[in-house]
């Protein structure tokens, strides 16, 4: 007896075929629907992704200024307890902005630094300590993984989408499969189950 031979016939949605539903074709239209703007809509979301994370970080290194400042008081000995992965602590230093303004702030020193000790800070435009600026190396990877997260999400939020329409799209379909099964097993007095 010979092996029977069955070929596999693609893009039979896209066929003329007296067995291919309306909801076949539909759902042929929703993949590549689905594939096309998720990997269109990913890419340009990933791309404006990283440019706004570029453009952040440039934004970030035109308002900081690195100022040096003088240690107020002694610098404990210990780990921060409100960051307890850095091994600098908190102390209050004291610096004069170029306008001649005078402020007083905490910032992160190395432990048991002593007072009038000078220290490098970075504050904003105002005056406040910030943290120091990204460089362009750090801007870079964070541009890039940033928009490669964006694109991702947006990708996967259109593929999830289109698979529940699949899901949706194949419930009706075996509820029509289900409705036509009565109705031909009722015309002929027969029942299947």
């Amino acid at each position: 007896m010979a092996a029977s031979q069955c070929r596999k016939v693609r893009l039979w949605r896209w066929r003329r075929n007296p067995l291919r539903r309306r909801c076949d074709l539909l759902e042929a239209w929703i993949v590549l629907a689905a594939w096309v703007l998720a990997l269109v809509g990913g890419l340009f979301v990933g791309l404006v992704t990283a440019a706004g994370v570029e453009s952040a970080a440039e934004r970030q290194r035109a308002q900081s200024r690195e100022v040096s400042a003088v240690l107020v008081e002694d610098a404990e000995d210990g780990v921060s307890s409100r960051a307890p992965a850095d091994y600098r602590v908190w102390a209050t230093v004291r610096w004069t902005a170029p306008d001649g303004r005078t402020y007083t702030d905490e910032a992160r020193v190395l432990p048991k630094t002593p007072a009038g000790r000078t220290v490098t800070v970075w504050t904003d435009g105002k005056g406040n300590i910030t943290a120091e600026p990204l460089t362009e190396g750090e801007a870079r990877l964070h541009a890039v993984s940033g928009g490669v997260l964006a694109a991702m999400g947006v990708g996967g939020v259109v593929l999830c989408s289109a698979w529940v329409l699949r899901v949706r799209l194949d419930q009706r379909r075996l509820a029509q499969w289900g409705a036509e099964w009565e109705r031909i097993d009722t015309h002929r007095g027969w029942r299947t189950g």
